[in-house]
């Protein structure tokens, strides 16, 4: 007999989360590590809701049921396939009739079934409650190339709790920041990414994350989490420019020179016709130490004036000639001794 299980049991059930809404929905936002086990294609999802609409129920179960026939037996497969132990989770958007008759096919097919009452729907409200729970917050801030996302993968291997909102998001956070990346999750898959870890994250210890504004790239930062970030105390690193140059070229270094040169096009209007040209004259000859100081000039500029706007005091620590880990440890040293968290570091 298949089970009903609200999301905390349901999360820390076993077997794979078949995801059985279709494609288009799991594309949108979906339980992290789903798999898209569609009842429906987009095309046949939306002939039945039409039916539905026009001619009733009755009509779009049966429709439903001329459209699923065929492919009854493939389900069956694929999922024996993805669950050797025969267990598995199944959902949907509320906890409808796509949820119970891919649940009832496969109990039936001799496989382990639990459901998730209420569907997605319910995950999502999860996600909600999540995010707002409350944890101690350290921001990383400082300037463009100071390198604070390797501080904090750093700051990882030590042990450390950290919520790498760049790397959920597959984006740095500027107008390079798609470069040699995979694409960016909807808004929505990235708020569940987000929670997904936030769950895992407990309440006695830090969690640093870097500062970032609302937006990483296509992905907005959860309300929840920037109201957190925005309350929480914050530290700015700082290094001398010619490591921030040396730092930029390491990252980018690689990345296609026209994408390069389009991704310091598109900064035309913030940093000036005359000096986008000479910053992208640099790009086409390889001199992109070069290209990137004139850059920074830009993104230095904005970093103070929302220092500035925020009104707000913040400590720095210098951590030049540091290499990432020693930077960590010594970020982290600062932090406890300023009285920062509670718990020992």
């Amino acid at each position: 007999m298949t089970q009903l299980l609200p999301i905390d049991d349901f999360w820390q059930a076993h077997g794979p989360i078949l995801d059985v809404r279709s494609p288009g929905e799991y594309a949108q936002g979906h339980l992290p590590d789903a798999v898209s086990f569609p009842l429906f294609s987009d095309d046949e999802r939306a002939q039945v809701g039409t039916c539905y609409k026009q001619q009733g129920k009755e009509t779009a179960i049966e429709l439903g049921l001329e459209l699923v026939g065929p492919k009854m037996a493939g389900l069956v497969k694929q999922a024996k396939v993805l669950a050797p132990d025969r267990r598995v989770r199944v959902h949907c958007w509320r906890g409808g009739m796509r949820r119970g008759a891919v649940g009832w096919l496969l109990e039936t097919s001799g496989l382990e079934v639990k459901l998730l009452a209420g569907g997605y729907k319910s995950f999502r409200q999860w996600v909600r409650s999540t995010l707002a729970t409350h944890r101690q917050v350290v921001v990383v801030g400082g300037m463009t190339g100071t390198g604070k996302t390797d501080i904090l993968h750093a700051l990882r291997q030590l042990g450390e709790q950290v919520l790498d909102l760049e790397g959920l998001a597959n984006h740095r956070g500027s107008s390079y920041g798609a470069l040699m990346l995979p694409p960016q999750p909807s808004t929505e898959q990235y708020e569940n990414l987000i929670a997904e870890q936030w769950l895992e994250f407990g309440p006695q210890r830090p969690v640093w994350i870097e500062a970032e504004s609302f937006r990483v790239g296509t992905c907005r930062v959860p309300s929840e989490t920037m109201a957190q970030m925005e309350s929480a105390h914050t530290v700015e690193v700082i290094r001398s420019e010619s490591e921030r140059l040396d730092i930029l070229v390491d990252v980018y270094g690689q990345a296609n020179p026209d994408e390069l040169v389009a991704a310091t096009q598109r900064l035309e209007k913030r940093l000036g016709g005359l000096r986008t040209q000479e910053a992208v004259q640099h790009i086409k000859r390889g001199e992109l130490a070069a290209a990137a100081a004139i850059i920074l000039t830009y993104y230095d500029r904005t970093y103070r004036h929302d220092l500035d706007r925020r009104g707000k005091q913040i400590p720095t620590v210098d951590v030049s000639e540091m290499s990432a880990l020693q930077a960590a440890k010594f970020l982290r040293c600062q932090v406890s001794q300023w009285g920062w968290i509670t718990a020992d570091l």
